[in-house]
């Protein structure tokens, strides 16, 4: 069976349908998907000012920590949240109980976890590749695109990830918001690690 395919048109369509719903749907039309992702994401930093990995029992649907806090996942988690309604929490739960095999075993977990799964940077890549949101990595910094996720390691083992900017501080490339260990952040820092992942997901107009 193959994976389905969210795609953003008919998402917001299902959510201009929804109690609750509608006001976001508008203000995801309002904008640009890029410019509704990236300010989405930028509008975390100032609020999440630490990094704390530690394992939370969340609510379902649309779970979250304390928005002072997360890790690199929730920057993203949050953005798609803010910007389209979408909750990859949500999201990522019902694809790993459809397709639980298709997602990294390296946690030991033998069902998915709620609380944790969507954040965790192996899994969000999984979901996005089963979503055909997968490119190929550029080599030209003039190929990535504001809105772009990307996915790298840290020192060869930690996985990283983040939204690349609409900003090109002093005309330069490579502006990307993330945490990556004190709370949200915009800066240049595309290519600081080796990169594993580029998706584009949600943006199709």
């Amino acid at each position: 069976m193959s994976a389905p395919s969210f795609t953003r048109r008919g998402i917001l369509a299902g959510l201009a349908g929804a109690a609750g719903f509608p006001s976001l749907a508008s203000a995801a039309r309002s904008l640009r998907p890029a410019a509704a992702l990236t300010a989405a994401a930028r509008r975390q930093v100032g609020v999440t000012l630490a990094y704390d990995p530690g394992y939370t029992a969340l609510a379902f649907p649309d779970g979250d920590v304390p928005r002072s806090r997360g890790v690199c996942t929730d920057v993203v988690i949050r953005a798609y949240r803010d910007a389209f309604g979408l909750d990859l929490q949500a999201l990522v739960n019902a694809d790993m109980r459809r397709a639980f095999g298709a997602y990294p075993r390296r946690w030991g977990l033998v069902a998915p976890d709620r609380s944790i799964d969507h954040r965790r940077v192996p899994n969000l890549q999984t979901f996005l590749a089963q979503q055909g949101a997968r490119l190929p990595v550029p080599a030209d910094p003039e190929a990535w695109r504001p809105g772009d996720i990307f996915t790298r390691l840290i020192g060869g083992r930690l996985p990283h990830i983040g939204i690349v900017s609409d900003r090109r501080p002093g005309g330069r490339p490579g502006c990307v918001i993330h945490n990556i260990g004190a709370g949200a952040r915009e800066e240049i820092a595309l290519f600081d690690h080796p990169l594993t992942g580029r998706y584009r997901w949600i943006l199709d107009g």
